[in-house]
């Protein structure tokens, strides 16, 4: 049996014409994994960036950024990444900049896991954490425009927790009788 105790914080960011800083993060049990701002000291990245979570070591088993402001290109991409997961995977998903505005062909697969980023205009900011099939556990964080971005970066601290059972069949041959 394994246990999962796993905190998970998320702030996205996005970009602003005012140039103000502006810092994006996400956090396994309070380290560091992944961090971008506007105007600050952390390189800028754009669009949505995806990790897959292993929840029982609190660590990152794979991550991908969509720069979906480059291209639509992208956002069927990441359509295509979230599809290729296997039901029970655990997602976090964190935008930086400006990812709205090739989204579209991602909107129905990130609908189907309980992310309805529909309404998110141009430099509107969103922040997700996933398990796929599951989409009634979806923890979802948006601002919608820019103006609501700058007022309130959508921000989320979350515990998992869960067991893994294993077991072991043992096989029991009769041979014998004594």
């Amino acid at each position: 049996m394994v246990v999962a105790l796993c905190t998970v914080e998320v702030m996205a960011y996005s970009a602003n014409d005012l140039g103000q800083r502006r810092d994006g993060y996400v956090k396994l049990n309070g380290d560091p994994v992944w961090q971008s701002s506007w105007a600050g000291p952390f390189p800028t990245v754009r669009g949505v960036v995806t990790f897959l979570l292993d929840p029982y070591s609190c660590s990152v088993k794979e991550s991908r950024r969509f720069d979906t402001l480059h291209s639509e290109g992208n956002a069927v991409l990441l359509r295509d990444y979230l599809n290729r997961q296997k039901a029970g995977a655990l997602l976090v998903g964190v935008t930086a900049d400006e990812p709205r505005h090739g989204l579209t062909p991602a909107l129905a697969t990130l609908n189907g896991l309980g992310v309805d980023v529909s309404d998110v205009a141009y430099r509107g900011a969103f922040a997700f954490i996933a398990q796929k099939g599951f989409a009634s556990k979806t923890v979802l964080r948006r601002a919608l425009t820019e103006a609501d971005a700058l007022a309130f970066q959508p921000r989320f601290n979350t515990v998992i927790r869960g067991i893994l059972f294993f077991y072991r069949v043992y096989r029991v041959d009769k041979c014998c009788s004594l």
